[in-house]
């Protein structure tokens, strides 16, 4: 690129493959992702409506399924928009900007967990304080900090990447990411912050994990003592381990692969890796916790059959 402050957009080169088969991928796409807006928007709505779900596992439930909504509303008109297009060009701001809601949104899905783990952990563990400290104020640091840390985290990282030069515009996904739009800098860009700030990053977040995994240990010792509290834990802590287990696996790939994927992979497998985190948890989530939470569920329930009559 021998202009680089001219260069104001960049090619998603990941729509290569996708040519010869645009018109049903558009299709099966399009369906997904409005089954997405029903599953979340229909659990958020029935949180909100009903008086007796609004206790903080419902509170954090409904925090993940927003958070769905607000990551696949940043990837999926734009993806859909650009398999109907001859052109799939996405503005150097619009790069940036959809890089951001990418990597807050995994991350944020990774907070909520984590203080859905220390609120199962205080329900089951410590369930006579539980009531006391668990306060709406108290609710509402925990949902602020799932929300603002990444938010946060990533600003910075954004900001850190715009101030690079930049040598290329061809990215090779479908969508933008940060640490593309990095390898995308100059020979002579000083990239030393940015790697910094990704290892930090990694850093606050596999402390995240430790921290899951710290009070499920405690959670299981607990349960293996009463009946009572491992019916708990099958109601409650089952669909929020499987959510962990979901969330662990997807980033690890696509981290993994961000990283130090092969090139000789075809362009569907390296769009799929890439877009896992966008495809599996957002609709997972709202039928897992929809169907597995009894109170959720009976609730469900009482609908269908209402409307039945």
């Amino acid at each position: 690129m021998v202009n680089q402050s001219n260069e104001r957009s960049f090619i998603l080169s990941g729509f290569n493959e996708t040519m010869n088969f645009t018109v049903p991928l558009f299709s099966v796409t399009l369906l997904y992702y409005c089954g997405i807006l029903f599953f979340n928007i229909s659990l958020v709505l029935l949180i909100v409506l009903d008086e007796s779900l609004h206790e903080p596992m419902y509170i954090f439930v409904s925090s993940l399924c927003i958070n769905a909504l607000y990551g696949t509303t940043g990837f999926y008109p734009k993806f859909l928009s650009d398999l109907l297009s001859s052109s799939h060009r996405i503005s150097y701001e619009g790069c940036l900007l959809q890089g951001f809601v990418m990597y807050s949104f995994a991350c944020c899905d990774l907070s909520i967990l984590t203080v859905m783990a220390f609120d199962r952990y205080m329900a089951i563990c410590r369930p006579l304080h539980y009531h006391s400290f668990m306060t709406k104020r108290r609710l509402s640091q925990l949902v602020c900090f799932s929300w603002l840390t990444p938010f946060c985290v990533f600003a910075i990282n954004v900001l850190l990447t715009a101030r690079l030069k930049l040598c290329g515009i061809n990215i090779q996904r479908a969508l933008c990411l940060n640490w593309l739009i990095v390898q995308l800098a100059c020979p002579e860009a000083d990239t030393f912050p940015n790697n910094i700030s990704a290892n930090v990053i990694i850093v606050i977040y596999l402390s995240h994990w430790l921290f899951i995994i710290w009070t499920y240990i405690y959670i299981i010792k607990t349960c293996v003592r009463s009946r009572e509290d491992r019916v708990k834990f099958t109601q409650t802590c089952v669909p929020h381990l499987t959510s962990v287990i979901i969330n662990a696996i997807v980033m690890a790939f696509d981290v993994m692969y961000l990283r130090f994927g092969s090139r000789d992979l075809s362009q569907s497998l390296k769009n799929f890796i890439a877009l896992e985190f966008l495809i599996i948890p957002p609709v997972m989530n709202p039928l897992m916790y929809g169907f597995k939470l009894s109170k959720i569920r009976n609730r469900i329930l009482s609908l269908i059959y209402l409307k039945g009559k």
